[in-house]
């Protein structure tokens, strides 16, 4: 069960990503530092589309992202280099509502199914809540791996 408190946090971490993608110049958020393989923006929009995979798309849901941005940066993609400001306000807004709409949709109680996931971590999913938790931990994983970019790129 979704506690108010595993949500405040998702959107505690989702206000910190926003925050970096809002006031750092775009060329620094689009470099990828010798030694790496991704930038900061990669990092910031995987972690909306893998929290509306893990959540959504395993529980038989529509997305609320689209397509092209799935595509773009879902698990095994890298970084193509480029953004536009429209996709960069758009990853943005998204940071905030996509929580904002798992906290209604879980209210609503609109997640009834759930296909089982072992993930990259070797974590087996079961459940919505399972999906959550786990999607914290995600989250967190990029959260430092954006602290260690900010600092190579200083």
């Amino acid at each position: 069960m979704m506690t108010d408190n595993i949500y405040e946090v998702m959107l505690q971490n989702r206000k910190n990503l926003h925050a970096i993608l809002t006031n750092t110049p775009k060329e620094k958020l689009l470099k990828i530092p010798s030694g790496f393989n991704n930038n900061i923006y990669w990092n910031i929009a995987h972690t909306v589309i893998t929290q509306q995979l893990l959540v959504y798309k395993f529980s038989g849901l529509q997305m609320r992202v689209p397509d092209n941005l799935v595509t773009k940066f879902k698990k095994g993609t890298i970084p193509e280099g480029t953004a536009t400001d429209e996709e960069i306000m758009m990853v943005a807004d998204f940071l905030i509502s996509t929580v904002e709409w798992l906290k209604e949709d879980y209210e609503a109680s609109l997640f009834k199914t759930f296909n089982e996931y072992t993930t990259s971590a070797h974590v087996t999913l079961k459940n919505v809540d399972d999906a959550i938790a786990f999607n914290l931990f995600h989250e967190g994983l990029h959260i430092g791996q954006i602290a260690l970019l900010l600092k190579q790129l200083g």
